[in-house]
Formats: structure tokens, sequence, C-alpha cells
């Protein structure tokens, strides 16, 4: 498995990006995909997570309203569409992956998922 994320970049308040991760492998039998992030000196939180054979996701209060997860499977891609962004939204965002099936309340845990991306920068600022 390997997950390549992409479209970090430096954006001002209020502005949107949209964040990819290109994933390989069997993805067939992924049992969900996630996007976490880590701010400086901050531990990595999960921002938004979807079982992939069913409609379960997860997202964190933080960015609930303004970001949305999707997952494109022909193109085997996973987006972070993140609107309304907030100098608080700085960090490195890395997408994850796991062929298991993570119950709701474990789909923003680290420990969930055993495959990471490299992680994209996101600056916001003015």
């Amino acid at each position: 498995v390997q997950l390549q994320a992409s479209g970090g970049g430096l954006v001002q308040p209020g502005g949107s990006l949209r964040l990819s991760c290109a994933a390989s492998g069997a993805t067939q039998r992924y049992g969900a995909i996630a996007w976490f992030r880590q701010a400086p000196g901050k531990e990595r939180e999960g921002v938004s997570s979807m079982r992939i054979r069913d409609p379960a996701s997860s997202t964190a209060d933080s960015v609930q309203g303004r970001f949305t997860m999707s997952w494109d499977k022909a193109k085997n891609t996973a987006y972070l569409q993140m609107n309304n962004l907030k100098t608080a939204d700085t960090a490195v965002y890395y997408c994850a992956a796991t062929y298991s099936r993570p119950i709701v309340s474990a789909l923003l845990g680290k420990s969930s998922y055993s495959y990471w991306g490299q992680g994209t920068l996101v600056t916001v600022s003015s």
C-alpha cells in the first residue's frame, strides 16, 4: 500500500484548498481511509474519516461544516476539501488507510490505521 498526499500550500484565512491522496495497492480491500493533521508541537489528530464499503464516517468538531472528505473509487483517490480555513488549521496533513473496518468511535484514532502517506503542509496565514 502506498499513499501519496498532495495539494498543500499557503492560503489566506477564509480561503480554500483541496488535498488529494492517491492510493495504490489492494485498494478494493480498504476498510477505511482518513485524514489526520499535526501542528507544530502538537499531537497528530484525526480530521475526517470514512469507511469505504458503507456510509459510516466521522469528522472532528473543529472542522465540522468546513471540511468535506470524499473517495473516488475509480481514481483510487481520497480528497479533503477545506473551506473557510483558519490559522489554527495550519499543520502537516496526512492520509492513512486500513484494511480493517474500525468502529465509528475509532475512525479518528491513529491506532486504527496501518498505512500512512508522507504528509503535505498547509499554512494558513495573511
